[in-house]
């Protein structure tokens, strides 16, 4: 049987990533776009309900099973914003937005002591819609906020995350070094065996 996986985002980064992650279960990725499926509303505070709705959305639309994943940034300090907000932390969008997102994240811990901090991804799928046993995979990578920024790689807050047992920023580390530690790779590597144990694709 033929299987197939439609992932809630149009990001072609994440879909190669997806891609080789699945490509052992003989499961095919296809990014929403490519079936017509238009990005909906993300209204939950929380990562699981907006990444759960992402998910049900497309497989809504699209018939076929799905995947989503929301991701973001907490910071102990702030009581754990800027959280689903990431992305719009500093009220900007498109260009510029991850400099203003960052010099709002600094500005906010300025005099605090408390820098501890971790990149959260939560991953989604389900078999349809209604499916009733979502598959939930989380991963997070701790790390702390430094003020200066460190690096070129990466991107948004990565030049301010300091993961003190590499003695570097995200940013300053190498594409395989950070996905071999990252929240995305860690909830990835969560979510194949569920799928393998529950749904049986093996």
């Amino acid at each position: 049987m033929k299987k197939e996986l439609v992932i809630a985002s149009n990001n072609q980064g994440k879909l190669r990533e997806f891609g080789a992650m699945f490509a052992p279960l003989g499961v095919t990725v296809i990014n929403q776009g490519a079936l017509g499926v238009e990005a909906c509303d993300e209204p939950f505070f929380t990562f699981v309900e907006n990444c759960l709705h992402k998910a049900r959305h497309a497989a809504r639309v699209t018939g076929k099973p799905a995947m989503a994943d929301d991701s973001g940034l907490c910071v102990d300090a702030l009581g754990g914003a800027p959280g689903v907000y990431s992305a719009r932390f500093a009220g900007v969008d498109g260009e510029g937005k991850d400099a203003a997102n960052n010099a709002a994240l600094v500005q906010k811990l300025q005099g605090e002591s408390n820098r501890r901090a971790h990149f959260i991804c939560v991953l989604t799928a389900v078999r349809s819609p209604e499916d009733p046993e979502p598959l939930v995979a989380v991963g997070r990578w701790h790390g702390e906020i430094v003020d200066e920024p460190g690096g070129e790689g990466g991107f948004g807050y990565d030049p301010h995350f300091f993961v003190p047992e590499l003695g570097k920023t995200a940013a300053q580390l190498s594409a395989e070094e950070k996905n071999a530690r990252s929240h995305r790779g860690q909830a990835l590597l969560a979510m194949v065996p569920l799928m393998r144990s529950v749904w049986g694709w093996a």
